[in-house]
């Protein structure tokens, strides 16, 4: 019999004669670029044809994060049936196929990205995959390279201007990360992306009041999006009001109506949730405002002292580490740090070298969390920059706490000159925040530095300037 293809929305052959199959895999392909709340909608595709290769390893990989034991059949059934499929679908196959398996190399998972995206450049799907691959390595530089290999393909492709900013600002491309944001969000103001580029892009410069009032004037449009993306969203907001200087009050509205309010939710909870809540919890004990908090964070570290959320994401297990030592769940903590250790002393040496900040990380949260600064200020060592612990996973925004962290470390082991350097250092990149003023200020004030006054003043005028 005759072999059926349609073509998905790239315009690439599949293997099927069911137009709702094919109607669902294009689904899932929107609902992944514009971060939808119903990825799940790939699990329609394998009933309308059983037989459909793309169908199944797509569903197979869906469900590997949240439900693993489902996921092999469909990756079975896919394997069963390669050779009825399209060589599009065979290349996927074999992507998948490698990325999950459990002695991957992660520069071949890029090379073998980059090659499939020479031969279909038309599959965004494929690049979102491969750049969130490439955030977890640490590497924006891979990321930003397979973005403009497909880009002549791709330019007239809303979702591809998200995706092209987010590696220029974590190169520190600020210029062309703006550029490339705007352009994504006039194609398509209901691109979340975008929309979240935009606001690094005025973060970064310390434009936080326009930050604010772009991203809530945005909010409307986020109703559809995943528990992750409206978290992370509503984060750089409450963000902006901390480094603001705003009212604590607007920081714990967002923490209660747009974070917590996704962890009551009825399905599942992505880990990138609790994440948003912990990183948020963390900036706020920085700043010495914990208390506004309440029990907050008691009932967070009660949820995520559940082993089924350990071991999921390095910055997850960083946040978890400090949020039970900091709540007095230290027995809890140390099984979690000594997993981490477990992990890192079974992977081969390339990532074993590589992953050795993390751990160091990790230790000096559970060190900070316990309340002892000097022994964690000893794990991090003198010339600590969170900036080079990309390798966890995070952004450069998501890594500036541990900075913070840091530089409260110093100050409260006395080591006031230190902090001084760091600091300095750091406002000269970026003079626009009120707490690293503040902290300056402090700093001086330790060393009996008459500056103190002057760094008080720039810090109190940064403040009545955003939102007071």
């Amino acid at each position: 019999m005759e072999t059926a293809f349609k073509l998905d929305s790239w315009g690439y052959q599949v293997s099927t004669n069911s137009d709702a199959c094919i109607s669902a895999i294009n689904s899932y392909y929107q609902q992944v670029l514009s971060y939808g709340r119903e990825r799940r909608v790939i699990l329609e595709a394998p009933k309308h044809d059983q037989d459909c290769v793309l169908a199944n390893i797509l569903a197979g990989h869906f469900l590997l994060s949240s439900d693993p034991f489902r996921a092999s059949p469909y990756i079975q059934a896919a394997q069963s049936r390669l050779g009825y499929a399209t060589s599009y679908e065979k290349a996927v196959f074999d992507l998948i196929s490698y990325l999950i398996a459990d002695d991957r190399d992660d520069d071949v998972v890029v090379e073998s990205h980059a090659k499939h995206l020479s031969d279909y450049p038309k599959d965004m799907v494929s690049l979102k995959r491969v750049q969130v691959f490439c955030f977890y390595m640490g590497r924006p530089d891979l990321s930003l390279d397979l973005v403009q290999q497909v880009l002549p393909e791709n330019e007239h492709e809303h979702y591809i201007y998200g995706m092209l900013a987010f590696p220029l600002l974590e190169l520190g491309r600020m210029a062309d990360a703006a550029k490339a944001a705007r352009k994504g969000f006039e194609i398509n103001k209901q691109d979340c992306w975008s929309q979240h580029a935009v606001c690094h892009v005025l973060q970064y410069e310390c434009r936080f009041k326009e930050a604010v009032e772009f991203m809530e004037k945005c909010s409307s449009s986020w109703s559809a999006c995943s528990s992750f993306i409206i978290t992370h969203n509503w984060w750089h907001v409450a963000l902006c009001y901390l480094e603001g200087h705003s009212s604590m009050q607007k920081v714990l509205e967002i923490y209660d109506h747009y974070i917590w309010k996704e962890l009551e939710r009825d399905d599942a909870v992505p880990p990138e949730v609790y994440l948003n809540a912990l990183g948020l919890s963390l900036r706020v004990y920085v700043r010495d405002e914990l208390d506004v908090f309440g029990d907050r964070l008691k009932v967070l570290a009660g949820r995520v002292k559940d082993e089924a959320n350990w071991y999921l994401e390095w910055h997850f297990d960083v946040l978890i580490l400090w949020a039970l030592a900091k709540t007095g769940e230290l027995s809890k903590a140390g099984d979690l740090l000594d997993g981490l250790k477990l992990r890192i002393s079974q992977m081969n040496e390339k990532k074993h070298q590589l992953m050795q900040r993390g751990i160091q990380l990790a230790e000096a949260l559970y060190e900070y969390g316990r309340g002892n600064n000097e022994q964690a200020l000893v794990v991090l060592g003198p010339d600590f920059n969170a900036y080079d612990c990309k390798m966890i996973g995070a952004s450069d925004e998501q890594l500036d706490v541990f900075n913070e962290v840091w530089y409260s470390m110093l100050l409260n082991t006395g080591q006031a000159a230190k902090a001084i350097e760091t600091i300095e250092q750091q406002i000269k990149k970026r003079d626009g925040a009120p707490f690293m003023w503040r902290l300056l200020e402090k700093s001086y004030a330790l060393t009996g530095r008459e500056e103190a006054k002057v760094a008080g003043e720039k810090g109190k005028a940064l403040e009545c300037a955003y939102f007071n």
